[in-house]
């Protein structure tokens, strides 16, 4: 219940659009491989920026 008020750091947003991405891409590698390709494109991005912050905190 306290959690509730807590905000979401960056991280947690970036991994939660993350997994969106990845999920978007799954769905769509079924009916339309561009789109797919995009989605993954744009997930990898996230990825990326989500492994700096990490690097920064470690």
């Amino acid at each position: 219940m306290f959690n509730l008020f807590k905000k979401k750091s960056e991280l947690e947003k970036l991994e939660i659009q993350y997994k969106k991405l990845l999920d978007e891409s799954y769905k769509l590698s079924h009916s339309n491989r561009k789109l797919s390709d995009q989605k993954s494109a744009e997930a990898n991005e996230i990825s990326n920026r989500i492994e700096k912050i990490k690097k920064g905190i470690n």
